[in-house]
């Protein structure tokens, strides 16, 4: 625990569908104190998880934060919240009372994303494109933020005169475009399964899996893999070691890449991010190398009568580990945050 004064610390949380990431910052500070970790999956729900945080920093009633701002994986402007892709609900004015909070921002996890972005270095961040210089990007213009994980998350961020303004959105659940014959495969597949198709549906973890698995559909091949980490795996070891035994996890897992060229090229056109598009979200950074081998670059610029535009914008992939905290300490007190 820091030496600081416990009781002028203030909680954060970026909470997804799998783990709950909280820490302490004094208000006014992006310094990140005493992170940890917690598996949604072992705590019935929010109350019980930020007790239990609190339980092992040691910090009496007395010291416990009486500030929150917490981001979460899922709509948040109603009174009561339930996770998406968890089995964690709770109201907010329960919540609220429950910890002994006099002030608790509840925002949406990639509303923090795109807060925690300016705060990031620049070593932290990793350019996608052969020629980068190509798209320098415009740094008073909107950035997109956008990136695949238990869901597909999506925001933008624009300057104010004082404060990061940032722009929640639900652009994980637009409709699925295909733009040649394999994605029309896929869309058939994935409409059978699913009924309307979101691009959520193959931008996620989930989705790589999906992929792999209507990709054999449609070549009549055997798809033995069972989960999206064996897919991953499997699809590393053919592009590090060559290895012929699963070609499909390959195809699958740059076919994801590509896909996620087309729909940030399409946010960004949106948005006009010509700030720059940052990704972010658990699956990137795992799978990095084939990112950077696939045509996401192409797919993100191939736009006809727009296609110069969008070579303009940069496109990043946030390697900083705690980029959500960072946001969710600049919107604590951040006066364009509600």
């Amino acid at each position: 625990m820091t030496t600081e004064t416990p009781r002028r610390f203030a909680l954060v949380g970026d909470i997804g569908g799998t783990n709950a990431r909280l820490a302490l910052v004094q208000p006014g500070s992006h310094t990140l104190h005493d992170i940890q970790t917690l598996a949604c999956a072992d705590h019935v729900g929010l109350v019980d998880a930020i007790q239990t945080y609190y339980q092992s920093l040691g910090l009496t009633l007395e010291d416990q934060p009486t500030e929150a701002c917490l981001a979460f994986a899922c709509p948040v402007h109603n009174e009561h919240v339930r996770m998406t892709n968890n089995h964690w609900e709770f109201g907010k004015s329960d919540a609220r009372a429950a910890l002994s909070l006099e002030r608790f921002k509840c925002i949406n996890d990639f509303t923090a994303m795109a807060l925690g972005v300016p705060y990031i270095s620049a070593n932290e961040r990793i350019a996608i494109g052969a020629d980068m210089t190509e798209g320098s990007g415009d740094d008073a213009s909107p950035r997109l933020v956008i990136g695949p994980g238990t869901g597909l998350g999506v925001a933008g961020l624009v300057r104010g005169a004082h404060n990061w303004i940032p722009l929640a959105t639900e652009g994980g659940h637009a409709g699925f475009a295909p733009t040649d014959d394999v994605e029309d495969g896929l869309l058939a597949i994935f409409r059978r399964k699913h009924g309307r198709v979101s691009v959520e549906r193959l931008l996620c973890g989930q989705g790589m899996l999906e992929i792999y698995q209507a990709l054999g559909e449609l070549r009549g091949l055997p798809t033995p893999l069972e989960s999206t980490a064996c897919v991953s795996r499997a699809a590393h070891a053919r592009h590090h070691q060559g290895q012929p035994d699963d070609p499909l996890a390959f195809d699958a897992v740059l076919r994801f890449m590509k896909i996620l060229g087309n729909v940030a090229g399409d946010a960004a056109l949106t948005l006009g991010a010509r700030g720059g598009v940052y990704l972010c979200g658990g699956v990137l950074p795992r799978n990095l190398d084939l990112l950077t081998q696939s045509d996401f670059r192409r797919a993100f610029t191939d736009k006809n009568r727009m296609s110069r535009y969008n070579a303009a914008i940069p496109t990043w992939v946030v390697t900083a580990p705690w980029t959500g905290l960072l946001g969710a300490a600049e919107a604590l007190h951040n006066e364009e945050v509600a």
